[in-house]
């Protein structure tokens, strides 16, 4: 009966046709690109903020949980709904709303996906800089809710660098704006508090963000090396030298040939990992800086760096890369996406000790990973229906987390905490540390609806947080 009323009233807000309740459509909304499934009671379509907060006040008064979701390619968990309650879908709030070429602003709804909105921009000669590998499936509010990064955010920085200003909806229903339009807004930066907490502080429905001028020239670099250690070696090389390429990628063995076998884009099957280096900037600059960076390659092993000779080369070379994680399908049924960052010096290091926890688990572990950051993805391959080689892959995940942070790195580049890392958040954040996070999270959400279950390990008595 309870159940009848929550979906009568949703129904109020936003028409029947807007509200899944049945069991089929349940199943669609009970999982995410993690490893864990967990079936909604609802599912609303909002097309709104008015929408928002109406189905936010149908959850308060019910006292039932929400999980705000977009394109669904959280690899952490983050979307799943791990109690229940309502999911609210953000999908069909997916306009650009403004484009301020004079402020160098957007305004965007949270549904559209970040290759949309990069297309969008580019018409006029602007870009979002932000480019999650995901950017065909992955939503400004993902982008926002887990502080994407992607291959440019060497040079950039990541979301929290190009979000100014977030419509919210908060979890009691109240509409807040944090930052805006114009530059450097009085008082707490919620704005950059908001960015990142992954569902758990409310809803955001509209995004303001930085937009820049397209560069006057770029030049992308394939460097082919028959060394892995090499290969990062150079990176390190790099930037020792005082450059600053907008991007530096890896691939190894495994990746190029699931790669290659899905997009032909001309990658050498033999090698042991290849580099990928964009530079961008003012076009009388960029050819004194391609010869000096191909010289470090080949100082520091590369067997060959081949320069894009135009826009078709270097499309190719890119789709290979941001296809990479789709590709890696054709190796196994099931894979594991691990998040860790370590300092670029110590790549060579984690990369040796990632593959002896594939050899101590039996797990084979190819590598995809922003090098220039550090920001490194093994992908653990395996069977989702083996119980049994799961359990040693979620085993092998933590090892390869307890890595990062012992080299001096932390657990998560870019895809947030989610349900994956919950247990690993103790290796970077003290007791202490964990309680003072919650005490902002009660702040925001004092009856634990937005998003529970994620973040923060097994309950902790927080003082002062009523």
């Amino acid at each position: 009966m309870a159940q009848s009323v929550l979906v009568e009233d949703l129904r109020q807000v936003v028409g029947e046709a807007n509200v899944l309740n049945t069991p089929v459509h349940l199943q669609l909304y009970q999982y995410d690109a993690y490893l864990e499934e967990r079936r909604p009671d609802v599912v609303v379509f909002a097309h709104s903020t008015e929408e928002v907060v109406g189905i936010i006040k149908v959850c308060n008064a019910h006292g039932v949980p929400f999980v705000p979701r977009g394109g669904g390619t959280n690899l952490s968990g983050g979307t799943i709904p791990f109690k229940g309650g309502v999911v609210i879908e953000m999908i069909r709030m997916n306009r650009l709303l403004e484009v301020d070429q004079r402020s160098l602003r957007a305004r965007v709804q949270p549904g559209m996906f970040n290759l949309e909105l990069g297309n969008a921009l580019a018409l006029l000669g602007y870009q979002f800089l932000p480019d999650p590998a995901s950017q065909k499936a992955a939503t400004l509010g993902g982008n926002v809710a887990e502080n994407s990064g992607g291959p440019h955010c060497f040079k950039y920085g990541v979301t929290t660098n190009h979000v100014v200003g977030l419509t919210v909806v908060l979890p009691d229903g109240e509409i807040a704006e944090f930052g805006g339009m114009a530059p450097d807004a009085p008082g707490y930066d919620l704005t950059g508090v908001f960015v990142g907490s992954e569902g758990t502080f409310g809803v955001c429905t509209e995004v303001v963000v930085r937009i820049v001028r397209m560069p006057e020239g770029v030049k992308t670099m394939l460097a082919i090396y028959d060394s892995i250690e090499r290969g990062s070696e150079t990176v390190s090389a790099i930037v020792a030298a005082g450059m600053v390429p907008a991007t530096l990628e890896m691939m190894d063995q495994l990746v190029i040939q699931a790669v290659e076998q899905s997009i032909h884009c001309g990658l050498p099957v033999d090698c042991a990992t290849v580099l990928i280096i964009e530079i961008d900037g003012l076009k009388d600059d960029l050819e004194a800086q391609s010869e000096a960076i191909v010289r470090l390659c080949m100082e520091h092993g590369a067997r060959e760096v081949r320069v894009a000779k135009n826009e078709g080369e270097r499309a190719l070379l890119w789709a290979g890369r941001r296809g990479a994680f789709g590709a890696v399908a054709r190796l196994s049924p099931s894979y594991l996406v691990c998040d860790g960052t370590v300092p670029r010096t110590a790549l060579p290091t984690v990369l040796k000790k990632v593959a002896e926890v594939g050899e101590k688990y039996d797990l084979k572990i190819p590598n995809v990973f922003h090098a220039g950051d550090g920001n490194l993805h093994p992908l653990i391959l395996f069977d989702w229906r083996n119980a049994e080689q799961k359990a040693r892959v979620m085993k092998a995940g933590m090892e390869i987390l307890a890595l990062c942070v012992e080299l001096g790195g932390t657990i998560s580049g870019e895809h947030g905490v989610g349900l994956e890392k919950m247990d690993s958040l103790r290796l970077v954040l003290s007791e202490a540390d964990i309680r003072s996070q919650l005490r902002v999270k009660r702040a925001f959400d004092p009856k634990d609806l937005a998003n529970p279950g994620k973040i923060f390990p097994a309950p902790l008595e927080v003082v002062g947080a009523s």
